[in-house]
Formats: C-alpha cells, structure tokens, sequence
C-alpha cells in the first residue's frame, strides 16, 4: 500500500484507490493498513506486515487458519515494551524515573502504555507518559522530559518514531538521555540500545507469501507467520559518550554491539 507517513486515517482511501486500478494482491505494513486493506475487500488477496497481535485486532480468524484472502507476517513489535523497559532499567538502574514515548494516533498505544506501567511497578520505578504524533512535538517532549527529572527514555514502538530516528536519537544524544527503541536501525543511527525483531526477516517472509499468492496459492492456506528472530543491539558509542559502562553481562546477551 503506498505510504501515509503519519497519517494513519489515509490509509481506507489508499486502499480503494489501489483496487479501483485491479491490483492482484495488496501487501500492508503495519496495524493501521492491515485492518484498512481488510475493510476494503474480500477478495483481493492480502499480504500484511504487523506488529500488534492480528487476531485480538480482528484481521484473522487465528493464526494456523487465518481465513478468508488475508495472511501475513506478525513481528511483535507492540508486545515488547516490557523486556525493552527491563533492559532499559539494567543498563541504568540508577534511572528512578522513566519516560515513555508514545504515538497517541498509533492503535496499540494504550496496549503499549498498559505494558510499560505493569513492567515499572513490577521493576519499582515510575513511568512519566510523553506523546508525540508530529515532528513538532519532538523539542516539547524533551523540554518536558528534563522537567520531570526523567533519567531515561522508552520509544515506543511506532511507524511514525521509525521513520523519525534520526531526529530522536540526535534530540536524546543532546539532552544526554539513556534511551531504547524498538529496531537496530535506531541504535544503528545512534540510538543507545535497540530490541526488537529483525524487520528485513519479517519483509523478506512477506515477500516471500506474496510471491506464493501470486503464482496462485490461497491466503486462507498460509498459517501467519510469527517472527521468531530477536536482536538485542548496544551502541557502545553512544554509551561512553553517555558517560555509561555497559555491564559485561548485558553487552554478553548483545546480538550486536556496535563500536
């Protein structure tokens, strides 16, 4: 489906637009365009790529049997904000207080809110919420995170904070913020640390059922694929010049450690 940056609203138009053009099969990347591509047709095979789990948000009847012309791959990217703010709170215990950045246009941001408050109690620290869904919020934020006395930051996950990286971890590098994201593309840009799953697996799994579809098997047939590789990413760069040692135990369960 073609991109609609933040505008998540776009998406039922995009979809019809595509079908009024006889399009063979619809590949849909993220929550919002899955259940959009869905609401706009029954019979137009669909491939999609989400991270929030698609059969609580009604986009398959169940994983194994998806039914009807729509399967895909889930990569989990709303259900680890949990072990990302227990990584977070290892790397820097010292951090009583957490913000946590949310894109309030996102579905799964209240599902993402409810995680991060259940994994602080459980760790002992408290959560201050942040919400950002344009560029211009961003400087707002961070004013608000130094007003709260925040000693580090949880990104949520989000398609909008993906395509925003580099602005966030540059914003979180000035305001000497420990921070974790969701993909190793952020730690990649300079980001502190990253967990999540490896996206060019999960697009490369979709690929790979569109191309399935195309040569003329049925969505219904094609259980959803669940991702099953994770990456725990340290930027060692960033922590120096946070002033952090990265303790030998943490940096020894890194997927990746990027010098």
């Amino acid at each position: 489906m073609a991109a609609a940056e933040r505008h998540f609203d776009r998406f039922p138009a995009f979809a019809a637009d595509l079908l009024r053009h006889g399009v063979a099969l619809l590949v849909a990347v993220s929550n919002d365009a899955a259940l959009a591509a869905k609401r706009a047709t029954a019979t137009t095979p669909i491939v999609f790529g989400m991270g929030g789990d698609p059969v609580a948000l009604g986009v398959v009847a169940s994983l194994n049997r998806p039914g009807g012309n729509i399967t895909g791959i889930y990569f989990f990217t709303q259900g680890l904000e949990e072990k990302r703010l227990g990584l977070l709170h290892e790397l820097v215990p010292a951090a009583t207080t957490i913000a946590v950045l949310v894109n309030p246009n996102y579905s799964p941001a209240e599902n993402q809110l409810r995680d991060a408050h259940e994994a602080a109690a459980r760790l002992g620290v408290q959560v201050v919420v942040l919400r950002a869904n344009t560029e211009t919020d961003f400087d707002a934020v961070f004013a608000d995170l130094v007003r709260q006395r925040a000693g580090a930051l949880l990104v949520c996950a989000s398609p909008f904070f993906f395509g925003r990286r580099q602005q966030l971890t540059v914003l979180a590098a000035r305001h000497a913020v420990p921070s974790i994201y969701e993909w190793r593309e952020f730690a990649a840009a300079g980001g502190l640390m990253s967990y999540g799953t490896n996206i060019n697996d999960a697009y490369r799994q979709m690929g790979v059922y569109a191309g399935r579809i195309l040569k003329g098997e049925k969505p219904a047939d094609l259980p959803v694929v669940q991702s099953t590789k994770f990456e725990f990413v340290i930027n060692l760069s960033t922590a120096r010049a946070l002033g952090i040692e990265v303790p030998p135990t943490l940096s020894a369960r890194a997927d990746e450690v990027i010098e």
